[in-house]
């Protein structure tokens, strides 16, 4: 087989990498669980720095660690964690978790003359270091909120509730009902009028600087946690605020990561405001908010290929995946959102919720790999172009969400 193109790579890379542990019809419960202590032995290991980081990024070309977004890679990392430890009972799951979430608690900004009291997440990339996103942190919080409920220690949660607080006051506007995506990490300055991820667009609106942001359901979060009914408030305007911007298909087409010019949807970007749909009924019973997100399952369950598999980009128009990208963390999340919805009576998802689950036991590294970076990771891959070569990583979050469908899933279908 000619390498001449980034499929060829990746088809070559899953021929001899990839472990196919068992077949679905075989798979009992203990395999489940199996699959959850083995990925987690990955995300507490080759996946995390020697600081509680999520490393992010692996280079399989370069056999390289890249940093991407690293605050809320981290931050679900933590989350991922937590829930491999409530299922194994392997402390040094909860021990990772704690190292993860010390170094998220010390981004905390405490001297700052406008920022005092934010966290310094910075997204990185392609926007670089000089600015916080408010999605960079709030993406991390469900772990960082875990972590104070389960280790009964709230130095996690008041560090998150306090960035909440700043970014409410700051980043928030009710009317509008959306939050303002980017801080200027020198001043402080929220930016209302130009993006740095539209740095050639000379003219941009509301739209391209800010969405109606639930994504980790934060204010949520910090309402549980303080009882202050300010953060419940917001919380519910901007759900309320999603349900009046969803697209007729079912996501939101206005909002990047999402593309409406070429009608291209992200992977993940409106499952977590599905999810945090969901959370918005789990808080007040309203049916509302389990049909929005049942409209954005539903986009996901015809993304999703018969093996299972949910490629990067995709597209309401018709036309066909992209291959060059294979997203397990898509096909984890869009998991995680079905058993939810399949719990509240959604039932047509329930076959989805079982690809997902083949997919995600067939589609791992396995643990003897001879790269001990991708030992037991599930299969993530990414590609981009940058400098004249191909850039191919396979990505943390593909372990991270993974984790997390798998708890689901024994809890869903081992009853």
């Amino acid at each position: 087989m000619k390498l001449n193109n980034p499929t060829h790579y990746l088809l070559l890379i899953m021929c001899l990498s990839v472990w196919t542990s068992v077949a679905r019809a075989q798979a009992k419960k203990e395999d489940f669980i199996r699959a959850v202590d083995q990925i987690a032995k990955y995300v507490s290991g080759p996946m995390m720095d020697e600081k509680g980081r999520s490393r992010c990024d692996y280079n399989l070309t370069e056999g390289k660690w890249y940093e991407y977004e690293v605050p809320w890679h981290t931050g679900q990392a933590v989350n991922a964690l937590l829930a491999a430890y409530k299922q194994t009972g392997n402390k040094k799951y909860l021990d990772a978790a704690i190292k993860g979430g010390n170094y998220w608690a010390g981004l905390e900004i405490k001297d700052h003359p406008v920022l005092k009291g934010m966290v310094d997440a910075r997204h990185g990339d392609s926007i670089g270091e000089d600015f916080i996103v408010f999605a960079t942190v709030s993406d991390g919080t469900p772990g960082i909120y875990e972590l104070s409920r389960v280790t009964k220690n709230d130095k996690y949660a008041k560090v998150a509730t306090s960035a909440a607080d700043w970014m409410l006051k700051n980043m928030y506007d009710a009317e509008k009902g959306i939050c303002y995506d980017n801080i200027d990490a020198k001043t402080g300055e929220v930016l209302k009028e130009n993006s740095p991820f539209w740095k050639n667009k000379a003219e941009q609106t509301l739209f391209d600087v800010s969405r109606p942001n639930t994504e980790g359901w934060l204010f949520k979060d910090a309402f549980e946690f303080s009882g202050d009914t300010k953060f419940k408030d917001a919380f519910i305007n901007l759900c309320n605020s999603l349900i009046e911007k969803q697209g007729p298909e079912g996501v939101w087409m206005s909002f990047m990561p999402n593309f409406a010019e070429a009608t291209s949807f992200h992977p993940r970007f409106s499952l977590w405001y599905a999810e945090s749909l969901i959370q918005a009924f789990k808080l007040t019973n309203d049916k509302k908010y389990l049909d929005a997100a049942a409209r954005t399952a539903q986009v996901f369950a015809n993304a999703q290929q018969k093996d299972g598999t949910i490629f990067y980009d995709n597209y309401l128009n018709g036309r066909q995946p992209d291959k060059g990208s294979v997203t397990g963390s898509a096909s984890a999340l869009a998991g995680i959102v079905w058993i939810q919805l399949s719990q509240n009576g959604y039932k047509q998802f329930d076959h989805n919720i079982e690809r997902s689950a083949t997919w995600l036991l067939n589609n791992r590294y396995a643990e003897n790999h001879p790269d001990p970076n991708l030992r037991g990771a599930v299969l993530e891959t990414r590609t981009r172009f940058r400098k004249g070569k191909v850039w191919l990583t396979n990505r943390d979050t593909g372990s991270i969400f993974a984790i997390r469908f798998l708890v689901d899933y024994i809890g869903y279908k081992f009853k």
